[in-house]
């Protein structure tokens, strides 16, 4: 806490040094214009040049920092309460997941090998790692969610949309910020920022840091302290430099760092599957005496007695080259950029030492270099490029067993289930190299047919190339590499090197008409794919618990993706209404599956042959005069498999003898029946997704006077809802995460001068939800959850210089 109090003050000082009453009054009544979601002059980059958002034929979504700030939305994570399109997963860093309209990774545990579906750009970098979206915005101006495939204008391909964010750019005119916040669970965050002139209209500087810190939102009886907690530190530097008239250098360095005690989970419910009653969950807890500390999750209490960390850190460097060329700019945008993942987990879930480790330390390095050109010649405007990316990633993975292992993995009915010594101290080591390349060139262009009429193609040619390597070590707890097949069916050697490479084209056109001079309908068609990849966690094993090598890659998806969209301005442009619909068709959509084999989170890849997601967007922003805004925004989503087969089945029907395709699985709940080896889930939801999600909110404020100060006064409100939605790739009734509403309150004073301090809570009125469900794996029924935050309250003060 007090390096985070340290760091605030000395922003404040460095701050205070040149205050100028003049660019304060301009700074908050800048503020102020942009939270005015109903202003048509909102600018945007989507389609990487500067253009009024209601202009734009896409379906996206701006979130600005005064947003961000009011409803502390202070990662990606919480955009999802903002933007019902967005949906977010984590289970910790890692394995973190940012899908937008339910597409863009498979849910559960991240896999090295494959792409994301959506792409996370930070002032025009693409970032690779998922894990970046846990890290605290630094310093950002504002945020574009960008709906459905965007492959031809970013410089990675992304099917499933991007998030674009751009920072506060370095000033010529001295500036700074300040904001520190406090509130319960020993919550304290602090940001500040300053920029100004180094050689006057020549070069010019942004330093920026930000920290938070909250105690654990859960209680380890075990070793007596608080789980899931926050710890960050981010600092940013960025330096300006015109060239020339026509020339803009831009050299920005990056560190972030993260290290809580984190991440846990709570006993939740159990559930019947078709092991038999020994091997199900009541029978292996009696066998050790074992009681969950607590059977209600919102306890908030856990017992894990594995060490817990989720230690990373993130940075990087970047140059932009921005050249005025003709009709229109050059831009070069070179990066690299490093992950550091330093990782440990309490695999079993429970307070028994089933999983004594789990570990999986991972080094990621990157580099990517997007050169294009967007310009404006008569009835054309165009963006063309090109993209290259290389990354790296090197993983050193362990899993130990521990003396309670026997007894709960193995069948009781054998020998070695009751001698511990057979599992104490299983060990596999496991060394995973990756390496990823993929260059493309892409150009989109907009040809003005009439001055209404505009038709939009676009186009990209892409190439990846994936190769890795996956080695794993097993020994037994005497040091010894002899197995015997209950050890291998628990820990299993393997060995393999899968390869993949494939090129293939994306395409995409739009037509867009203005119906009126603040109406304009648009309609969209886009084919477009994401690379085929490599399967880098384990494979599955066959009956002689031989990897099964067939499964190595996984195949590219192919998308046809259909939308047409309204974007609406009315009552003197005080009100805005953009309304979407689309229809996307995925063929080989891939999908994170688990073999079930005994005590080990086995996620591998494989297609599912088709997955249909189609939906109602809709966006409202009303400001109806100067002391009122209002805005609603609303997205139903249908979102199923349309054809899987071969699927891993639900955890109702897994885990008995199994039984060829075609026959009768035992019907859920029946102990010992016979279950398929695989499940038909065609027709059933895609998981994480809602089919209704909503966000809405308002703003009242009055003139008022305080400290001397005139301002106002302002009462905000922001809600979320969510309908049920599955959090099992196959959807189960014991995952199943009921729908919930959320409503966060703010009350506070806003400077004309340029300062804000108000009042928030959280969640209200305490309403008590799940982020995920997950089943704990061999089968044993448990289901464990994170319960998501509880009611928070605090203080904000931040201030504009």
């Amino acid at each position: 806490m007090h390096r985070y109090l340290l760091m605030a003050g000395v922003g404040y000082a460095a701050i205070l040094a040149p205050p100028q009453a003049a660019r304060a009054e301009s700074a908050a009544a800048g503020a102020v214009e942009a939270a005015d979601p109903a202003s048509g002059d909102i600018v945007v980059t989507a389609r990487r040049r500067e253009e009024k958002i209601q202009k734009v034929p896409l379906a996206v979504s701006v979130v600005n920092d005064t947003a961000l700030e009011a409803t502390g939305s202070f990662n990606v994570g919480k955009l999802q309460q903002l933007q019902p399109t967005v949906q977010f997963f984590s289970s910790n860093p890692r394995n973190s997941a940012a899908n937008i309209r339910g597409l863009g990774a498979p849910f559960g545990l991240t896999n090295d090998g494959i792409e994301q579906g959506v792409g996370l750009y930070v002032d025009q970098v693409f970032y690779a790692r998922s894990a970046a979206t846990t890290f605290d915005f630094l310093d950002v101006q504002q945020i574009e969610i960008l709906r459905g495939p965007q492959g031809t204008l970013y410089g990675k391909n992304t099917t499933a949309g991007a998030i674009n964010i751009t920072s506060r750019p370095p000033s010529f005119s001295p500036e700074g910020r300040i904001e520190v916040s406090y509130g319960n669970l020993g919550f304290v965050q602090a940001k500040a920022a300053v920029s100004g002139p180094l050689i006057a209209d020549r070069l010019a500087i942004r330093i920026a840091a930000a920290g938070t810190h909250r105690r654990g939102t859960l209680y380890n009886i075990t070793t007596g302290n608080r789980i899931n907690e926050q710890d960050n530190l981010g600092v940013k530097a960025q330096l300006l430099l015109r060239a020339t008239d026509t020339l803009n250098l831009t050299l920005a360095g990056d560190y972030n760092r993260q290290n809580p005690v984190c991440c846990g989970q709570v006993y939740v419910r159990t559930g019947a599957t078709q092991r038999p009653l020994n091997r199900q969950y009541a029978a292996l807890a009696a066998a050790f005496n074992y009681a969950p500390p607590s059977l209600n999750p919102f306890d908030r209490v856990t017992d894990l007695d594995g060490d817990l960390k989720a230690k990373q850190s993130l940075g990087g460097v970047s140059l932009r080259a921005e050249w005025e060329l003709g009709p229109g700019t050059l831009t070069s945008v070179s990066a690299w950029r490093f992950w550091n993942w330093d990782p440990s987990n309490d695999r079993d879930f429970i307070g028994l030492p089933i999983t004594a480790v789990s570990a999986n330390p991972s080094k990621q390095r990157q580099w990517t270099q997007e050169i294009r050109y967007a310009g404006a010649g008569g009835a054309v405007d165009y963006v063309f490029g090109l993209f290259g990316f290389h990354q790296t990633v090197h993983t050193s993975g362990a899993q130990v067993q521990g003396p309670a292992a026997s007894r709960w993995l193995l069948n009781p009915s054998g020998v070695n289930a009751n001698d511990p010594s057979v599992l104490d101290g299983l060990r596999s080591d496991n060394a995973i190299d990756f390496s990823n390349t993929s260059l493309a060139a892409f150009g989109q262009f907009t040809w003005k047919l009439t001055d209404r009429l505009r038709v939009q193609p676009g186009i990209r040619v892409n190439y990846d190339k994936k190769s890795g390597s996956y080695v794993a070590t097993v020994v037994t707890g005497s040091g010894s590499t002899t197995l015997n097949s209950d050890q291998r069916g628990v820990l299993a050697p393997q060995s393999y090197q899968p390869k993949f490479s494939d090129w293939n084209l994306s395409y995409d056109f739009t037509l867009s008409y203005d119906v009126a001079a603040d109406v304009m309908g648009y309609a969209t068609y886009a084919k477009s794919f994401k690379s085929g990849g490599i399967n880098l966690s384990g494979l599955p094993l066959d009956a002689a618990n031989n990897p099964i090598l067939a499964v190595q890659t996984v195949k590219p998806e192919s998308v046809d993706h259909f939308e047409v969209g309204l974007k609406t301005q009315f009552l003197d442009r005080r009100a805005t209404l953009n309304i979407a619909g689309f229809w996307t068709d995925v063929k080989n959509f891939q999908a994170t599956v688990t073999n079930g084999q005994l005590g080990v989170i086995r996620g591998y890849l494989a297609n599912a042959a088709k997955v249909r997601v189609r939906g109602i967007e809709a966006d409202f922003a009303l400001r109806p005069s100067d002391r009122l805004s209002l805005y609603a925004n609303g997205a139903f989503t249908d979102a199923k498999y349309a054809k899987f087969v071969d699927a891993p089945c639900p955890p109702e029907l897994a885990g008995g003898t199994a039984v060829a395709a075609g026959q009768t699985p035992g019907a859920p709940g029946t102990p010992g029946g016979p279950s398929p080896a695989f499940c038909d889930i065609s027709g059933q939801i895609l998981p994480g997704v809602s089919k209704w999600a909503l966000s809405y909110g308002a703003e009242y404020n009055v003139p008022a006077q305080v400290l001397g100060q005139e301002g106002n006064v302002y009462l905000g409100f922001d809600g979320s809802y969510r309908s049920i939605f599955s959090s099992n790739p196959s959807r189960s009734a014991y995952t199943d995460i009921e729908g919930y509403a959320l409503s966060n309150l703010r009350l506070g004073f806003r400077s004309a001068s340029g300062w804000d301090a108000y009042g928030w809570v959280r969640n209200a009125f305490n309403v008590k939800y799940f982020d995920f469900l997950s089943v704990q794996s061999g089968n044993t029924g448990l289901i464990i959850g994170q319960p998501g935050d509880q009611r928070t309250y605090g203080l904000t003060v931040k201030a504009a210089f």
